[in-house]
């Protein structure tokens, strides 16, 4: 079922900019699903200026936006972060998402947004928000998906997406054990769809136990379907993945193993690897620390935006995008995630 929300402005869906607002078009309520965080629910909002990340952090610039544009999805992955969150329906509508991205472009210099989900492909106004992100404000577009029978939708915006990401986490039936029935596919068969369209495609795998030894291979099948990039992640134990311990890798020593096979393996692919992937964890350089630029920040559909990828799913949220007000606000707690300085993922290539 989809999630009830507003149509788009006719404003955005030709494209065109809106001057910006004081007001959402429709205050944010949940739709269905268990409460999570009601606005009763929210920490105090601090008094603050019109930028109120770089006045708390001092970050200026931010590279991209990742944007999680509903929780809804047509998998239910036994290592998705998102858990339980999975059957809420609580989504952003096309318009408080232009807006967001809209915002960050204007406060932060975003060049770049990642629209995923939930599943970014059942979202039913993915087409427009593609559009005005490329069309009216210039952003690199990148889009991760599973690539689960995606073909019509991908067509009608091919044109607008610079990177196709899909999702896959392993071989044939290691995958479809941890995705769905036939996701495997279906991967590789969009990824075959998106190349003849002129579509740059990469793909994501987070490393499990099960996957671990079929790295190697899939990133030779990646290879020969003209994939430019395989970026791999630690499994980490929320959501879903809290409930199933029997995908941990256990033994970090694997890790090393894994990274000696990348590297004396013949590849021409980018394989880009979080730091943690590793015997000894990532980098000391991962630790935070003062500064004026970082890659990215992540909102969830709820609005609450995440700068750390190792906070994600954890609601250590320091900041939060209010759909009600188009702003960006501070709702400081004793477990968020600047007040607890979460380090950010470290990438390196294999």
């Amino acid at each position: 079922m989809e999630a009830d929300e507003p149509g788009i402005s006719k404003d955005i869906a030709a494209g065109r900019r809106k001057r910006p607002r004081t007001s959402i078009a429709q205050p944010y309520t949940r739709l269905r699903g268990p409460a999570v965080l009601g606005h009763d629910d929210f920490p105090p909002t601090k008094p603050q200026g019109d930028n109120v990340i770089e006045e708390v952090t001092g970050v200026r610039k931010i590279r991209m936006l990742y944007l999680q544009l509903l929780y809804r999805c047509n998998f239910a992955c036994g290592h998705c972060f998102h858990g339980e969150r999975l059957k809420y329906a609580d989504a952003y509508t096309a318009e408080q998402a232009c807006n967001l991205m809209r915002l960050m472009q204007q406060q932060h210099g975003t060049e770049a947004v990642t629209l995923l989900g939930g599943e970014p492909f059942v979202y039913k106004d993915l087409a427009p928000v593609v559009r005005y992100a490329k069309h009216t404000l210039g952003q690199v577009v990148e889009i991760c998906t599973n690539g689960y029978r995606i073909g019509p939708r991908l067509r009608e915006i091919a044109p607008c997406i610079d990177l196709l990401r899909i999702s896959l986490e392993g071989i044939g039936n290691t995958n479809d054990a941890i995705r769905r029935d036939g996701s495997y596919t279906a991967a590789l068969d969009s990824i075959a769809l998106a190349r003849g369209l002129g579509v740059r495609t990469g793909a994501t795998l987070t490393v499990n136990r099960h996957n671990i030894s079929e790295v190697v291979d899939l990133a030779y099948t990646l290879q020969a379907l003209g994939v430019s990039q395989l970026k791999l992640h630690q499994l980490r134990p929320v959501g879903n993945a809290a409930l199933h311990p029997e995908l941990l890798v256990t033994d970090p020593a694997d890790y090393s193993v894994m990274r000696d096979q990348l590297r004396s393996a013949p590849l021409r692919i980018e394989v880009v690897l979080d730091e943690d992937l590793s015997e000894d964890g990532a980098l000391p350089c991962a630790m935070p620390g003062p500064r004026d630029e970082i890659d990215r920040i992540e909102s969830d559909p709820r609005g609450a935006l995440t700068m750390s990828c190792k906070a994600v799913g954890k609601d250590s949220h320091a900041f939060w995008y209010d759909k009600d007000t188009d702003r960006i606000v501070h709702r400081p707690s004793a477990k968020d995630e600047v007040t607890l300085g979460i380090p950010d993922v470290v990438y390196s290539h294999a």
